[in-house]
């Protein structure tokens, strides 16, 4: 049974009901960061799909909610809870959350810079959490009719995305590895809406019956076939982004130069010039270098 830190969870339920008064729906958290309340149909051998309409609590985001009187049953029901989770991708601000971590051995932080420079985009004043890891939750805001996805390192590594159906951990939970803070000067921050160029970044490929050019006929020696055949998959506002992710897996993996050639002339067949898939590809091998070799 967990033990139970009445302090603790009185602080969270009161970080909680603030957060709520803001219109960012809640639940509680375990020391775990993971939901604190468990499913009701966990042990029926063949759960029916139910997002809370069963009308019990422990469907994880889908117990979130704005109302005081109800946040305050969740809390009751967990009372070994000390932390709280932002429900992301509902009304009214409909939350992003950019989780720049700190446990990849490149730094998000500056990937992020790097794809702001190459998509032109800049990341404005908004809400900061700081993680006891040393990572920053950023919170921005998306249009009501667009739903971002969840993902991990899928824009570039090190860079988590939290979408619907996904959650933030509020600033003021205490976990097993320390407390989330709000960085000075943000705590009052509206979350600020989503720049278009980045937003465009974490959309999932639209849906295509075009047949991506045959990647066989591009020699990798036998290493890295599968990320050339991700780039060459790319759409038009999608190569570079591929093209990055796809150098940082393979420097990563201990290939990049082996598959500098065959990227580049993938990247070529999808439109890029041969000067700009070279470039990002120098910009992904600087990413993913030993911070002692960087620059």
């Amino acid at each position: 049974m967990a033990t139970i830190d009445r302090r603790a969870t009185t602080l969270a339920l009161a970080h909680a009901l603030s957060a709520a008064e803001r219109g960012l729906a809640v639940i509680p958290l375990s020391r775990t960061k993971l939901p604190a309340l468990r499913s009701p149909h966990r042990d029926e051998p063949d759960p029916a799909p139910c997002h809370g309409e069963c009308g019990r609590f422990g469907h994880g985001v889908y117990d979130a909610s704005t109302e005081p009187r109800r946040i305050r049953e969740l809390f009751a029901a967990a009372p070994w809870s000390t932390g709280y989770g932002i429900a992301c991708g509902l009304h009214p601000h409909h939350l992003i959350g950019i989780d720049l971590d700190t446990k990849s051995a490149t730094d998000s932080s500056a990937a992020l810079r790097e794809l702001a420079l190459r998509h032109l985009f800049t990341i404005p004043a908004t809400v900061v959490v700081l993680t006891p890891s040393g990572g920053r939750h950023l919170w921005l805001t998306g249009p009501p009719d667009v739903v971002v996805p969840n993902s991990a390192s899928r824009l570039a590594p090190g860079i988590d995305i939290r979408g619907a159906g996904g959650y933030l951990v509020g600033p003021g939970s205490r976990t097993a590895h320390g407390v989330y803070e709000a960085a000075p000067g943000t705590a009052r921050l509206a979350p600020a809406p989503c720049p278009p160029e980045l937003l465009h970044l974490l959309l999932p490929p639209p849906r295509t019956t075009q047949r991506p050019a045959p990647a066989a006929t591009i020699t990798t020696g036998g290493q890295g076939q599968g990320l050339v055949q991700f780039v060459l998959a790319a759409h038009e506002g999608q190569r570079n982004t591929r093209l990055f992710w796809a150098a940082c897996r393979a420097y990563e993996n201990g290939i990049g130069p082996q598959l500098i050639t065959p990227l580049v002339r993938a990247a070529v067949r999808t439109g890029l010039t041969e000067r700009e898939a070279r470039s990002t590809i120098a910009s992904a091998a600087r990413m993913t270098a030993p911070p002692s070799r960087r620059p």
